[in-house]
């Protein structure tokens, strides 16, 4: 089943990490040339739902992918073109599973 990547949101407090964060990722995006927006959020709810414990948050067709740290623009590449693959391979829920450890 092929899967293409319908979301990208990043969730955060609105402090200048999270904000970083979400610059990048639209980079990213736009870089990979993907035709999806990338979301902002900074509702609580929404990340204590994830079960994350720390923000900023990147979630990939709704799909935690990163929490808690902000990589450089060649890492969340990295991790839209993982989650891809596996959303290619409909194995995103696995591997989403072990990055929320």
């Amino acid at each position: 089943m092929n899967k293409q990547i319908t979301s990208i949101q990043v969730l955060g407090s609105g402090c200048p990490t999270c904000k970083k964060l979400f610059e990048l990722t639209k980079k990213a995006a736009a870089e990979l040339n993907l035709k999806v927006e990338v979301e902002y959020t900074t509702d609580i709810q929404k990340i204590i739902a994830l079960g994350v414990m720390s923000s900023p948050v990147l979630t990939v067709n709704g799909q935690t992918m990163l929490a808690g740290s902000l990589p450089d623009l060649k890492k969340i590449k990295e991790i839209i073109l993982s989650a891809h693959k596996y959303a290619d391979d409909d194995m995103i829920d696995s591997c989403a599973s072990c990055a929320r450890g």
